[in-house]
């Protein structure tokens, strides 16, 4: 590859707040280094369907505050298939794009792995996903906002439990991946958070709520998605062992996804928006830029995708702790 002159940008998989704030970044550093910017619209999907535009400074004016994505987003079946990405290749070598920035998770990284090895193109990952689930860095684009989304709803819901002396089953997203759950379970005071890195101790759960203090007017319990059971049968559960509870369930689904993005996700993307160019122009590709305890830092992709099953026991134990 000679000297890169000419970037696409693009957003995959599932959106995450942050991903416009990444967008201007990407467009932006790639002006100030004097290259040509290129947009494509609906992550793989786009470029296997040529929906490459290009992007200017002002293109990207007033984005930074805005959730979602303005180029869209999609999965592709097309760029599954030898013959997806080898009429992707061509689209942009029509254009004459030298290098690729994909903003996603570990199924964008995945797809971006197989298009360098087939084609020789450079190309630098930035983490955006709600369930901050990558390895390479400490926080992924749109994390920060999600958790703070799942805690203003349920300071909400603890509103009308209190008032009803309720007990409320409150499930939140993470399919494979418990961290929403478990800050935003801490951070609203749950009685309990169920995730599916680990196995859910149903004894320990009714023996809490049974010795937790009886004059409580109201109790919350916070379910990830990716428990084996989800919050409807949890409820059913607790309405079993507890049947004078007051029991609901509130599933929060696609609002996690949506809003303007918090000052930390902004300043992240941002970060990592002017690192992913920069890594570029420095020769780096197959990699994500993230951020690991305040810098900057490089994960190979096979390492970001490989998700994080560890859990900080001591979060899990701060919840058993805190809920007398």
């Amino acid at each position: 590859m000679g000297k890169i002159k000419n970037i696409g940008v693009l957003t995959s998989g599932g959106d995450s707040p942050g991903m416009n704030a990444g967008i201007r970044a990407v467009v932006r550093a790639g002006i100030y280094h004097g290259l040509n910017m290129f947009g494509v619209k609906r992550g793989y999907d786009g470029l296997v369907n040529g929906e490459i535009i290009p992007m200017d400074a002002k293109s990207v004016a007033n984005i930074i505050q805005r959730g979602g994505t303005i180029l869209k987003t999609a999965r592709s079946d097309e760029f599954r298939t030898y013959e997806g990405r080898k009429q992707a290749f061509e689209n942009i070598q029509k254009l004459g794009i030298d290098a690729l920035v994909v903003i996603g998770g570990d199924g964008t990284f995945t797809g971006a792995s197989k298009f360098i090895e087939e084609f020789d193109i450079p190309i630098i990952g930035m983490p955006g996903t709600i369930d901050n689930d990558l390895a390479g860095t400490d926080f992924t684009i749109g994390y920060d906002t999600a958790i703070n989304t799942v805690v203003d709803a349920v300071d909400k819901i603890r509103d009308t439990a209190e008032s009803h002396d309720r007990l409320f089953v409150i499930e939140v997203m993470g399919r494979d991946s418990g961290l929403i759950a478990l800050r935003s379970g801490i951070s609203t005071g749950a009685e309990a958070v169920l995730i599916p890195e680990l196995e859910v101790d149903y004894n320990a759960i009714m023996k809490r709520l049974d010795s937790t203090r009886k004059n409580k007017s109201s109790r919350i319990i916070i379910v990830a998605e990716g428990d084996d059971e989800g919050g409807l049968v949890v409820a059913d559960r607790i309405k079993e062992n507890f049947p004078h509870y007051d029991v609901r369930v509130s599933i929060l689904g696609h609002i996690q996804r949506g809003g303007k993005p918090s000052c930390m996700d902004r300043v992240l993307a941002s970060r990592l928006g002017v690192a992913a160019v920069e890594g570029l122009l420095e020769g780096r590709r197959g990699e994500m830029a993230g951020l690991i305890c305040g810098e900057i830092k490089y994960t190979p992709f096979n390492k970001a995708i490989k998700h994080i099953d560890k859990i900080n026991t001591n979060l899990t134990r701060i919840v058993e702790i805190l809920s007398l």
